[in-house]
């Protein structure tokens, strides 16, 4: 299955994406927070530009979720989770190989992206951090490809659930045709994964199933402009295809 991308609303969540561009700037945007020049001013490179590209979309993905202007818009400072204006927006970043992606909701939620071709040496990782359940299937698939749609979930999981990766892969158990069990039994959480411009995008988010399947809001959007100006980006023609959309049920 492919389609356009999809629009969004106001009862799910948002994605955003969006590709870097390699333009350096002499000093700061003026639309940053002192937080963020601060930041800047300490990178160089890639990860100048990479961080430049993130602090943009982050703008467009909330000035489009909440119908607000790009300018008025901004995280807070530090890791960028949640929104300072407009308030109360939940925000996850993640950023590879040249493509941006920032998340939007107004429920706690996780972003991962990964470029589908990528070889890793999935089975060293995989005996070491993924319980006996994963690994018994995984290598029985012996798909790279499964294991990258594995791992992008185990990380979108932990941004969703504010942890970090030493000793919490094994929180989130994908078994066999990715039925999906965590350890937060008082919320609901779904995970959909998306292949999209040559990458694997998934998202775990809190909320609840309503019956329709519903997806969550992608959207493709023109590059940052040289200056890295706050314009209302455009949207690009680009088609998306769903890997899976699931209810995370509770381990027992």
């Amino acid at each position: 299955m492919a389609g356009p991308f999809n629009a969004c609303s106001p009862d799910r969540p948002g994605i955003w994406l969006c590709h870097q561009i390699r333009r350096d700037l002499p000093g700061a945007p003026p639309w940053m927070t002192e937080s963020e020049s601060r930041t800047l001013s300490q990178l160089a490179g890639g990860r100048r530009s990479e961080f430049l590209t993130s602090r943009w979309l982050i703008r467009q993905g909330l000035a489009n979720a909440s119908h607000q202007m790009p300018e008025h818009c901004q995280p807070v400072d530090g890791r960028p989770v949640r929104s300072a204006m407009p308030a109360n927006w939940c925000l996850s970043l993640s950023h590879s190989k040249g493509l941006s992606a920032v998340a939007t909701g107004t429920s706690p939620l996780g972003i991962d992206i990964e470029p589908s071709q990528r070889k890793p040496d999935w089975g060293r990782v995989a005996k070491r951090w993924f319980s006996a359940v994963e690994q018994e299937w995984l290598f029985r698939a012996n798909d790279p490809f499964s294991f990258l749609k594995v791992w992008t979930l185990k990380e979108a999981w932990l941004k969703a659930t504010g942890r970090g990766i030493a000793g919490n892969l094994q929180t989130l158990e994908v078994r066999k045709d990715f039925e999906l069990y965590g350890d937060r039994p008082d919320q609901q959480w779904l995970a959909s994964c998306f292949y999209i411009e040559g990458f694997l995008v998934t998202l775990v988010y809190q909320g609840t199933e309503d019956g329709s399947g519903s997806l969550p809001a992608i959207t493709l959007l023109e590059p940052p402009p040289d200056d890295y100006g706050l314009i209302h980006a455009g949207n690009l023609g680009a088609s998306w295809e769903p890997m899976f959309h699931r209810t995370i049920r509770t381990r027992r």
